[in-house]
């Protein structure tokens, strides 16, 4: 098969001013697009901003022979966004890939934890999510093409001691996505997630030295170049780390279907090894699916 190219294309990648971001923009670049690199520049927990992080990568991806141009706004600003998109269109007339990637940490136990430590992630992960998405949605729909990664973690889908603020953020990409992927599919819009495990600013003093040195940034790109591509699926979380790949899904057991006196407190408890029972369990394209199922059980009673 042919090599997977980005040629005419326009992409926006965010937080792009070092880690993964970078990674990403660099990459895209390689392969022909034209790459907006935005990146705030602020410290990890979000506090400052500059934009010469993400003039240092434009100029790297200049220096190879690409084009790309750098935009500091914060995803958290509607203002800046809505700036970051129309430079885009105001240079190349389109865009054709959206890379969700900026994100801070302020990382404390629930008992610790401020409500506005918990609000501000939520805001720069979650909204910082939608508010590009949003900014490009009908641009693509109006392309009828369109590839969104976002992303989220492992600390979403599974859960991180002192990190309820990211976690419940990262889940909610998630959510985000299940449902654009059937919107934006007349449209030809494709989003998947990335559930990425890389030394990065946001991890280096979460791993041992030896670990970080085997987590390069560089090994998850791969993966989320594919979920950029025309091939690219819709719907899929796609974990990457040094150079491991798989995916990960939310399921559900077929569970029991009580009646009568069964259908109580105790009935639940004591039918709960079947409705834990993980043969046949499903991961569902679409919430209907499971009201369907309730409705099978049901008739089957």
């Amino acid at each position: 098969m042919a090599n997977i190219r980005f040629d005419d294309k326009v992409a926006i990648v965010t937080g792009a001013g070092g880690g993964l971001g970078r990674q990403h923009a660099l990459e895209l670049a390689r392969r022909g697009a034209k790459v907006v690199v935005n990146d705030l520049g602020g410290a990890m927990d979000g506090s400052g901003g500059s934009s010469e992080a993400a003039k240092a990568v434009v100029a790297e991806i200049e220096a190879m022979g690409g084009s790309a141009i750098a935009n500091g706004s914060s995803v958290t600003d509607d203002a800046g966004v809505a700036r970051m998109v129309a430079d885009a269109m105001d240079r190349w007339g389109r865009v054709d890939i959206l890379i969700a990637n900026a994100g801070v940490l302020r990382d404390k136990s629930f008992s610790k934890m401020e409500i506005g430590d918990f609000t501000f992630v939520l805001d720069v992960h979650l909204m910082g999510t939608v508010k590009p998405v949003k900014a490009v949605w009908e641009i693509m729909r109006a392309q009828n093409f369109g590839r969104i990664v976002v992303t989220t973690s492992s600390s979403g889908l599974y859960g991180n001691f002192g990190q309820t603020n990211y976690g419940a953020a990262k889940l909610g990409i998630v959510g985000f996505m299940n449902t654009l992927k059937l919107e934006g599919q007349k449209n030809n819009i494709h989003v998947n997630a990335i559930s990425p495990v890389a030394a990065t600013r946001m991890t280096e003093n979460l791993m041992p030295p030896e670990m970080i040195a085997r987590l390069a940034p560089e090994a998850v790109t791969p993966g989320v170049m594919f979920l950029c591509s025309d091939e690219a699926p819709t719907g899929v979380i796609l974990t990457a780390g040094a150079g491991a790949f798989a995916m990960a899904r939310i399921v559900e057991t077929e569970g029991v279907y009580l009646k009568g006196a069964d259908l109580s407190a105790e009935g639940v408890r004591d039918h709960f090894a079947i409705i834990a029972d993980e043969a046949g369990q499903k991961a569902y394209v679409a919430g209907g699916e499971q009201t369907q199922k309730f409705f099978r059980r049901m008739a089957e009673a």
